[in-house]
């Protein structure tokens, strides 16, 4: 019996093993897609570091109802409302609408104080910010009609605005644009290395995709808060209550053809957290709703590359600018398909199937001459320089099949080595482009931070590996800062 086992075992080995060769070439096929499909990165890297979008100071005042979802927020929503209330835009024009979501606090109490609007919804079946903010419209709807209002704010209660926030998001909306989002700043960078990470993956955000989509007239993605659009968008009432329903309405408004652009000069805070676990809570939650999305959303984007509906050839218009607008519009399909692909997850699988299982069999048959130093970052030559070259070689058979398996994890154990290293650059690159609107810190707190800031990433791709697996529920981030607009505005003098 055991030696038919062996035997088995051995057949599947040979089997797995002649799969290898053309398995190379159907890795480097995937590899060459993958690479097509981030073909975008580096350019607007670029456009972002020296271009944003500026928009023209408003000739019309436009009304605008400015919605707060809550979950137990009574320890900041105060702060909020109070910026919102010296924003030097007409207060006539403002009308603040909460919505205090299953709450168990005094939410609603202090909101009112504060002159809010404030609708208690109170459905536990019904937990994400989506669906209080789907309540929320349909209270807008019976109340004041969606038209009521021309554009929509959303934020979540521990944001801060800056006194010019509105009008500048204004200077946007007036000049034709229907979804705007803005630039997002944090209140309590400084308190440890976990809200820093945050806080830099936020203007990573503004640098790498806001900057260059706005310029292009393309459209960027909607970050969960901060962002402005016209009543026409929800004419039908708020559908998004996933548990990411930024990235759902991002899709949504990309395949109806609108832009979502950004403006750079409108600035809002925003709290981070502070504790791991926390963090790690709020990582795997929007892992799963990214997935989510692209389940939901991923194939209409991707169809609308290649087949345009939406873009009709207008009477009287040249059939360039037609073309133009079509290019414009699948090019947006591509980018939001490319932005919500789950990349992380299909290079795990390609890793796991290619490396991972054909690679070791392969050794299993032919035996391993491979070199230990060749992962694929600059790490590499620092080594070769260091150790030379050092090569592992073994005959097939039982070793070279467990050495392969342990070589190919160290090598990439080994290239994660390197791209951390790479990642701590690109803080530094941020803390330098973006050093006259951040908080003022030392010198060795920003080495600190940008020793942790690769952190973010590595938390990112992991629960997103767990996040395939494990069910995952909509939980409240708890807010306690004490800060106020005062104080910011106080401490940028």
């Amino acid at each position: 019996m055991i030696h038919f086992c062996i035997g088995v075992a051995a057949s599947i080995m040979d089997t797995l093993a002649s799969w290898y060769t053309p398995g190379k070439s159907i890795y480097a096929v995937l590899g060459t897609i993958m690479a097509v499909f981030g073909i975008v990165d580096k350019p607007f890297k670029l456009i972002g570091l020296f271009f944003t979008r500026k928009f023209k100071k408003a000739e019309h005042y436009h009304k605008y109802a400015v919605l707060i979802p809550a979950r137990n927020e009574q320890a900041v929503i105060g702060n909020l409302i109070d910026s919102i209330h010296k924003q030097d835009y007409p207060q006539d024009l403002i009308t603040i609408l909460v919505v205090a979501d299953n709450c168990t606090d005094d939410t609603a109490q202090v909101a009112r104080d504060k002159g809010a609007v404030c609708y208690e919804h109170n459905n536990p079946e019904e937990r994400t910010k989506g669906f209080a903010l789907r309540y929320l419209f349909e209270k807008i709807k019976e109340d004041y009609g969606i038209e009521a209002f021309e554009g929509y704010f959303i934020f979540d209660s521990d944001n801060l605005l800056k006194g010019d926030y509105i009008s500048r998001m204004n200077d946007s909306f007036d000049a034709g644009e229907k979804i705007i989002t803005s630039y997002r700043n944090t209140k309590n960078f400084t308190e440890n290395w976990i809200a820093s990470t945050y806080a830099l993956h936020w203007l990573r955000s503004i640098r790498e995709r806001h900057r260059a989509r706005s310029v292009l007239h393309l459209a960027t993605n909607i970050q969960g808060t901060g962002f402005l659009f016209a009543n026409e968008i929800v004419k039908n009432g708020w559908k998004y209550t996933s548990l990411t329903e930024d990235r759902a309405l991002t899709a949504d408004s990309v395949v109806a053809g609108y832009e979502i652009t950004y403006n750079h000069d409108a600035i809002f805070y925003d709290e981070q957290p502070v504790n791991l676990k926390v963090a790690l809570r709020q990582r795997l939650r929007w892992s799963k709703g990214h997935l989510q999305a692209f389940a939901e959303s991923g194939w209409y984007l991707f169809k609308h590359i290649f087949v345009d509906r939406h873009t009709k050839l207008k009477e009287g218009e040249h059939w360039y600018h037609y073309l133009i607008r079509t290019i414009r519009y699948r090019f947006m399909s591509f980018d939001t398909f490319c932005l919500m692909l789950p990349k992380n997850v299909i290079n795990l699988a390609k890793w796991i199937l290619f490396k991972l299982i054909l690679f070791p069999c392969m050794c299993w048959k032919c035996g391993i001459s491979l070199s230990l130093i060749n992962a694929g970052t600059f790490l590499d030559d620092v080594l070769h320089f260091i150790l030379g070259d050092r090569i592992y070689e073994t005959q097939p058979g039982v070793k070279a099949y467990l050495m392969g398996v342990l070589l190919i994890i160290w090598l990439r154990i080994l290239y994660r080595i390197g791209r951390y290293f790479v990642n701590i650059l690109e803080a530094v690159y941020l803390f330098i482009i973006e050093h006259r609107r951040l908080v003022k810190m030392s010198i060795w707190k920003k080495i600190l931070y940008c020793f942790t800031w690769p952190v973010f990433d590595i938390i990112g791709r992991y629960t997103q590996y767990i996040a395939l697996f494990k069910k995952v529920e909509w939980k409240p981030i708890p807010h306690e800062s004490k800060v106020t607009i005062d104080d910011i505005t106080k401490n940028s003098k």
